[in-house]
């Protein structure tokens, strides 16, 4: 899958609701926010309700908060066809189809990196990119053994401390088995890293995506920015 960043703005017929000129209004909540802030929805040809993750679909789009619980909620109170002003079919599992796509873009970010030599995989290597500062968040398959975790949390932590920072590397856990085998193929990794540079933070842009739907709108991710204190 083709990883390209969407426009700050959606197309010109969008419903922005919100406030201000570029405000946008979660359909659930009322609440206005920032695209990274909400998924965009859009009705296909034949009245399905489809994600716009890039927000480059044409026609009238709503908004709703990077949020599981909210999508599947906006399905089951049936608010699509009322933001959209149309009869659309809402899935009853777009909760898990909006899931599905962002756990692509994140194997499709990683893949992007890793020719781009932003992402590096294998104990070793993360273990090294940790130490050396180069990692900007490190990521574990959620199978992978407690052992080779915790020696890379020592790392993180040996990082921190020692340069100050204002919080560890980031770590994520976000791919299942059968994800890995799916999406990234003879590339599954137990243990990677994105380094610093404008594919790597791509990648954990991506993940903290995930993170954020997944759990309530907000990342629980272990760790933070890493950078160091001013």
């Amino acid at each position: 899958m083709t990883i390209t960043e969407g426009p700050d703005a959606p197309p010109e017929d969008d419903d922005l609701g919100g406030d201000g000129a570029n405000g946008r209004m979660c359909i659930v909540t009322r609440e206005s926010g920032s695209p990274d802030e909400l998924i965009r929805f859009v009705a296909a040809p034949d009245g399905t309700v489809v994600p716009d993750l890039k927000r480059q679909l044409p026609g009238r789009g709503c908004w709703v908060k990077l949020d599981r619980a909210l999508v599947d909620k906006a399905v089951a109170k049936k608010l699509f066809s009322r933001a959209l002003k149309a009869e659309v079919t809402a899935p009853a599992d777009l909760g898990a189809i909006v899931d599905r796509l962002l756990v692509a873009q994140l194997a499709g970010m990683m893949h992007m990196a890793r020719k781009a030599g932003r992402f590096v995989t294998g104990s070793a290597k993360v273990d090294g990119a940790v130490r050396n500062g180069s990692a900007l968040a490190v990521f574990h398959a959620i199978a992978a053994a407690n052992d080779g975790v915790r020696k890379i949390d020592q790392a993180r932590k040996a990082w921190h401390l020692g340069m100050e920072t204002e919080k560890e590397i980031p770590s994520f856990r976000v791919f299942t088995e059968a994800e890995m085998e799916e999406l990234m193929g003879q590339n599954a990794f137990i243990h990677a890293a994105a380094l610093a540079g404008q594919a790597g933070e791509g990648v954990v842009k991506r993940a903290n995506l995930l993170e954020r739907y997944r759990n309530g709108g907000q990342s629980r991710a272990t760790g933070g920015a890493g950078r160091r204190k001013q």
